[in-house]
């Protein structure tokens, strides 16, 4: 059976020449980078020659770069960390209704500890309104917390103007970048951003591995206590062979994101234009243009995504549902309940994520079964008419 993968939004393969960069941290190269030995001398360049790849990808310095073992740490150190460092300054945080759990959890947990967030809601399309953003500054804000790209709908946040907002007032910018970062050109610089996290297993590279952006100058107290790694900014051994993996993941990243770029996009639109013109009653979910290159969000009426994913599993292809069905809850994704989507699209919502490995063979496929799949689940259906 021809298996599909269409879930680069919830994980990429490692790249070949990633996993080779990895393999001798696994065996001769075993040593702790904070020894002073030749062991941990064998190890320790690994370690700042990776940083060195995260920050070129980025556009900001190797010290700005903090390791840690996944996106959400990441997330979670920059928002409690700016709490912490900042709590004589004020207490309040900007935030979306559509933003990662990692970042919608934490500042429910600084809400219980004496924050106040406030929620910036999205149009239709899953945008923010920038002058409602700037009306929600106070002088109590210390931060604001908006992702660089949503990871279900693929909609693009004006992260220039929201960094150009926080420069005006003072206010710090951290931004969840894992789902831009090897997709669209990322640069600090230009965003005007305080603290960016990133995730290895999104780019190429391995899982339990990710990197924070921290520009200096910035206060923020550790998440994690211990050791003087990083800095002092995040105590623990190194997962050396991780970071190996992420420095080059981005190295490749940076190498080839013209025309992956240009080449996903192009499969993305395939696909988007082949379903629009073979199946009726579909609509698209998240922003028509200012969108990730390799998401489509669709919603097919009459159906449910779970049952539609199953359905794709038996043909070999991997998608998404923008329902949390799977995690044994009955409400829909909260993205498209933010967006107002009814809540029946909104339980049928389907993402599609492309990746560099893709083929108009993939894509051509999916055309091929995708439609009387819907047919047949639309015709268990009582709301269900076919029109002639």
């Amino acid at each position: 059976m021809k298996q599909v993968y269409m879930d680069y939004n919830a994980t990429t393969p490692v790249r070949p020449e990633v996993l080779e960069e990895m393999l001798p941290f696994f065996r001769e190269h075993f040593g702790n980078p904070s020894s002073v030995h030749w062991a941990g001398r064998q190890v320790s360049g690994a370690v700042e020659n990776a940083r060195e790849q995260v920050a070129r990808l980025i556009n900001c310095s190797p010290a700005e770069i903090v390791f840690t073992s996944c996106g959400s740490e990441g997330d979670n150190m920059s928002l409690k960390g700016t709490v912490d460092a900042l709590r004589d300054k004020g207490n309040h945080i900007v935030t979306t209704t559509v933003e990662h759990p990692a970042v919608l959890s934490t500042c429910q947990y600084l809400e219980k500890n004496g924050c106040e967030v406030t929620y910036l809601p999205v149009d239709e399309h899953g945008m923010i309104d920038s002058a409602q953003l700037e009306k929600a500054i106070t002088e109590k804000t210390i931060l604001i917390s908006i992702m660089w790209g949503n990871n279900e709908t693929g909609t693009l946040f004006p992260v220039e103007e929201i960094g150009a907002i926080a420069q005006k007032y003072k206010v710090r910018f951290h931004t969840d970048a894992v789902q831009a970062i090897g997709k669209i050109p990322v640069d600090v610089q230009k965003a005007n951003v305080d603290l960016l996290v990133l995730s290895g297993h999104k780019v190429g590279g391995p899982k339990g591995v990710g990197a924070v952006y921290v520009r200096r100058g910035t206060r923020m107290t550790p998440l994690i206590h211990g050791g003087h790694q990083e800095r002092n900014r995040r105590a623990g051994t190194h997962n050396v062979a991780a970071i190996a993996g992420l420095g080059k993941a981005c190295e490749l990243a940076g190498e080839r994101i013209e025309g992956d770029y240009q080449r996903v996009r192009d499969l993305r639109d395939r696909l988007e234009r082949g379903i629009m013109e073979r199946i009726p009653e579909v609509k698209l979910n998240g922003h028509p243009e200012k969108r990730l290159p390799n998401t489509l969000n669709v919603s097919f009426a009459y159906i449910e995504g779970e049952s539609l994913l199953l359905n794709f599993d038996m043909k070999g292809i991997a998608a998404s549902s923008g329902s949390a069905c799977t995690s044994g809850s009955l409400e829909p994704s909260h993205v498209m309940g933010a967006m107002g989507v009814e809540i029946a699209l909104a339980h049928s919502s389907t993402r599609f994520s492309l990746g560099p490995d893709n083929t108009e063979e993939d894509v051509d496929y999916v055309l091929e079964v995708l439609p009387p799949i819907v047919e047949r689940l639309r015709e268990m259906s009582p709301l269900y008419k076919k029109k002639a």
